[in-house]
C-alpha cells in the first residue's frame, strides 16, 4: 500500500480508541510506523481520545523524533493535564538539541502555571529571549498566563505592555490575571482599555470580565456589559448568557437575571442551576423551588451547584420533605464524597430540626473539612445539642484542623441560646488567647446578647463601649431585645438614639421600644412609637409562617384567610382555645403591641401566623406525624406558651424554627427551656 493511499484512508472515518490500535497495528504491518507524518497523525488521535500513556509509549519507540513531534506530545500531554510529563518531556527534548518555537513555549508555559513552578517558568522565558521569540504574541501571551497564575503581576503586566500587537487572548490572559488576585476594578477597567483599543472581545473574554463584575456587586458595569453584548450580538450564547445571569443574581438583581434567563435561546444544566442559587442565595426559596420543578420537567438532571441550591431554598422553608425528594435525585455517595453538597445536605437537616439525620450524615462523609465542621457545629447549637457542639469543637483539633470565626460563632450561637454565660465567655477569650483569631463584629454581637439574655445588661453595655470596632445596629439589637425582655426602659431608650441613628428607616428598632411601653402600660408612648413610624413612612416587617404538607410548602399571615381551607382552620384554632383555657390558659396581652381593649388583643393574639399555621398542620396530618414551622420573625411569648400547651393536648410533637433558634415541642415542655 502507498504512504498517500495510506495518509487518505487510515485516519478517516474511526470512532473509537481500538479502531485506532488496528491502525497502529497497520503502520507496522507496512513499515510506516517510523514515518514521522503518520506518527503526528496518530498521536494527535490518541489524545483526542484521552490515552496520554499510550501516545507516550508509541513516542518513546520513535528511533528519531523531530520537533513536530516532540510539540504534538507536549501539546497533547497539556490538553490531558498531564503537565508534569510535559515540563520532563521538554527538558528530554532539550537535552537531545532541539530548540523550542513558537508553539512549544506556551504550552511549556502553560504546565509551569498549573505547577506554580515560577523558577522553571523564568527559565524558559530567558530562552524565549534568547532564541528569539520575544515579539511573539502568542508566546508573550503565554508568559502574561504564566506570570498572572503564579500571581507575579508586575511581570506580567511588563509582558503584556512590550507585546507589540495585542490579541484578544493576551487582553484575557492580563484582566485574569487582575481577577486572580482580587483586583477586580482594575479588571473591569482593562476591559474598557481593550474596547479603546479597537479589541474584540470572545465569549470567554465577557465571561471573565463578567465574573469580575458578579465578585465587586457592580451592578453599573454588569448592565454596561450587557448592553455591549446586545450591541455586539453575542446576546445568543449560551456560555455568555449564563455569566450575565450569574452576574445579576451575585448583584441581587433578581428580576433581570429572571429576564436574562427566559430570553436565552437555549439552557444548558448551568443555567438553571444559576438561577436556582440565585433566588435561594437572595432570599427567594420559593421561586428558587419553582425554577427546579421547571428543570426538572425538561428532564435535566440537576449539577451539584443546583442541588446545594435546592436544598438551601428548602431549609430556609423547612421543607424537609421536599429536600429529601430533591437529594434522592442524586446518588448518596455524591453527597458523601463532596463536601460542599454534604455540607448543603447537613444544613438542610439542622434547618428543618432533624440534626440527627444531619449527625449522621456527617459520620459518614469521607473527608471532613472545616466548612463541614462548621455546618455540623452551628446545626447542633442551633438545635439546642449545645455539648455536642462542644465535643464537636474537640473534634476539629483532633483531625488537625484549625478553627475560624465561623466555628467560635457556631458555639457562642449555642451558648446564647442555652445561657451559658461562663462557657460563652470561655470561647470568646479563648479566640484571641489560643488561636489569635481577633473577633469580628458578629462575635461582639453574640456575646452582647448571650450577657443581655441572661440580665447582665451593665456588663453588655460596657462590652460594647470597650469594643475595639464600632458597633452596628446587631450589637446594638442585642442589647436592646435585653432591655426589652428585662424591662430596662431606661437603658432601651438610650439604645434606640443609638439604633435610629445606625438606621433610622428599621421599623424592629420603633417596634421593639413600643412593646417595652405595652408591656409596661405606657401606652402614649407606645402610641407615639407608632406616630412616628407613620410620619417616616416606616412600615413593620409582615409575620410569615410557613409549614410543608405532602412536599407543597403553605404560606400564612396574621389573621390570614386566603388559604382555601380557612374555615377549617380557624374552626380547629376555636377548638384548641377551649381546650386551652379549660387547662387555665390566659392570653399573655403584653405581647400585643396596640392600646386596644382586652378581648381584641386576645383576637389578634389568637391569629398568629404560627397559630394558623399549627391548626392547618394539624387537621392534614396523622395524629403520630412531626409539625414542622418556619417563622420569618421572633416566636412571641403567648405562642410559645400555647404551643407548648398544644403539644400536651394534642400528644403531638411540634417543631418550630424562628429567626433565633429551633422550638422543639413536647408533652408540654419546649427544648429551649423558655430561654430565647
Amino acid at each position: 500500500m502507498a504512504l498517500q493511499e495510506i495518509k487518505a484512508t487510515l485516519f478517516h472515518g474511526f470512532t473509537s480508541f481500538i479502531h485506532l490500535k488496528n491502525i497502529h497495528a497497520r503502520l507496522f504491518r507496512f513499515h510506516f510506523h517510523q514515518n514521522h507524518y503518520l506518527l503526528n497523525m496518530l498521536l494527535k488521535s490518541t489524545f483526542k481520545f484521552n490515552f496520554p500513556s499510550y501516545a507516550t509509549a508509541v513516542f518513546s519507540q520513535t528511533h528519531e523524533p523531530n520537533i513536530f513531534l516532540y510539540n504534538t506530545m507536549i501539546s497533547g500531554l497539556v490538553s490531558n493535564d498531564c503537565f508534569s510529563q510535559a515540563i520532563d518531556l521538554f527538558h528530554s527534548m532539550r537535552k537531545e538539541g532541539f530548540l523550542p518555537n513558537n508553539f512549544t513555549f506556551p504550552f511549556v508555559l502553560k504546565s509551569c502555571a498549573r505547577k506554580l513552578d515560577f523558577e522553571l517558568g523564568v527559565k524558559v522565558h530567558s530562552l524565549v529571549v534568547k532564541v528569539g521569540f520575544d515579539r511573539d504574541v502568542f508566546v508573550n501571551t503565554g508568559l502574561v498566563a504564566f506570570y498572572s497564575k503564579v500571581e507575579a503581576l508586575q511581570d506580567a503586566q511588563k509582558v503584556f505592555n512590550d507585546i507589540p500587537e495585542k490579541n484578544v487572548v493576551s487582553w484575557t490572559a492580563i484582566m485574569s490575571g487582575y481577577i486572580g488576585i482580587g483586583k477586580f476594578s482594575e479588571a473591569i477597567g482593562l476591559f474598557r482599555k481593550s474596547l479603546e483599543m479597537g479589541s474584540r472581545p470572545d465569549s470567554y473574554t465577557l465571561v471573565r470580565v463578567l465574573s469580575a463584575c458578579s465578585q465587586l456587586g457592580d451592578l453599573g458595569a454588569g448592565e454596561w456589559i450587557h448592553k455591549f453584548i446586545v450591541d455586539a450580538g453575542m446576546i445568543r450564547n449560551v456560555f455568555v448568557n449564563t455569566s450575565l445571569v450569574d452576574m445579576y443574581t451575585k448583584c441581587a438583581s433578581m428580576d433581570k437575571a429572571r429576564a436574562v434567563f427566559e430570553d436565552m435561546p437555549e439552557r444548558d444544566v448551568v443555567s438553571w442551576s444559576a438561577v436556582i442559587q440565585g433566588y435561594a442565595a437572595n432570599g427567594h426559596p420559593k421561586e428558587a423551588l419553582e425554577i427546579f420543578h421547571r428543570m426538572q420537567k425538561q428532564n435535566l438532571k440537576p449539577d451539584c451547584y443546583a442541588m446545594v441550591g435546592v436544598l438551601s431554598a428548602c431549609a430556609s422553608l423547612g421543607a424537609l420533605e421536599l429536600g429529601e425528594w430533591a437529594s434522592d435525585l442524586m446518588e448518596r455517595e455524591e453527597f458523601l464524597s463532596n463536601p460542599v453538597m454534604g455540607t448543603a445536605l447537613i444544613d438542610m437537616y439542622a434547618k428543618c430540626g432533624k440534626m440527627s439525620v444531619g449527625w449522621e450524615i456527617f459520620k459518614e462523609m469521607k473527608e471532613k473539612d472545616l466548612v463541614i465542621f462548621n455546618a455540623v457545629i452551628s446545626g447542633l447549637a442551633m438545635s439546642g445539642h449545645v455539648k455536642t457542639a462542644f465535643g464537636c469543637f474537640v473534634l476539629v483539633e483532633k483531625c488537625g484542623l484549625r478553627p475560624d470565626g465561623k466555628t467560635f460563632l457556631g458555639l457562642l450561637c449555642g451558648c446564647t441560646h442555652a445561657g451559658l454565660v461562663n462557657d460563652g465567655r470561655h470561647y470568646f477569650n479563648g479566640m484571641s488567647c489560643f488561636y489569635s483569631l481577633a473577633p469580628t463584629i458578629e462575635h461582639y454581637g453574640c456575646m452582647v446578647d448571650l450577657l443581655s439574655r441572661a440580665g447582665l445588661l451593665d456588663e453588655a453595655h460596657q462590652m460594647i463601649k470597650n469594643m475595639p470596632i464600632k458597633a452596628n445596629a446587631i450589637v446594638w439589637g442585642a442589647l436592646l431585645g435585653g432591655c426589652r425582655l428585662h424591662k430596662d426602659m431606661q437603658l432601651a431608650e438610650l439604645v434606640l438614639k443609638q439604633l435610629i441613628e445606625l438606621e433610622p428607616h428599621n421599623s424592629g428598632n420603633y417596634v421593639l421600644l413600643s412593646n417595652i411601653y405595652s408591656a409596661n402600660q405606657r401606652w402614649n408612648e407606645s402610641e407615639s412609637m407608632r406616630s412616628i413610624m407613620n410620619e417616616r413612612g416606616i412600615s413593620k416587617v409582615r409575620a410569615y409562617s410557613w409549614i410543608e404538607i405532602d412536599g407543597v410548602v403553605h404560606e400564612f399571615l396574621v389573621g390570614d384567610t386566603s388559604h382555601p381551607l380557612s374555615d377549617k382552620i380557624y374552626a380547629e384554632l376555636i377548638e384548641l382555645d377551649k381546650k386551652l383555657r379549660a387547662t387555665g390558659y390566659v392570653p399573655t396581652t403584653e405581647f400585643v403591641l396596640f392600646d386596644i381593649e382586652a378581648e381584641e388583643k386576645e383576637h389578634f393574639l389568637g391569629y398568629h401566623s404560627e397559630k394558623l399555621a399549627l391548626a392547618f398542620g394539624l387537621i392534614s396530618t396523622k395524629k403520630n406525624t412531626v409539625v414542622r414551622i418556619v417563622k420569618n420573625l421572633r416566636v412571641c411569648g403567648d405562642c410559645h406558651t400555647v404551643i407548648k400547651l398544644i403539644s400536651k393536648i394534642t400528644g403531638r410533637e411540634i417543631i418550630v424554627r424562628d429567626t433565633n433558634r429551633f422550638h422543639h415541642f413536647i408533652d408540654g415542655l419546649c427544648s429551649c427551656k423558655d430561654y430565647w
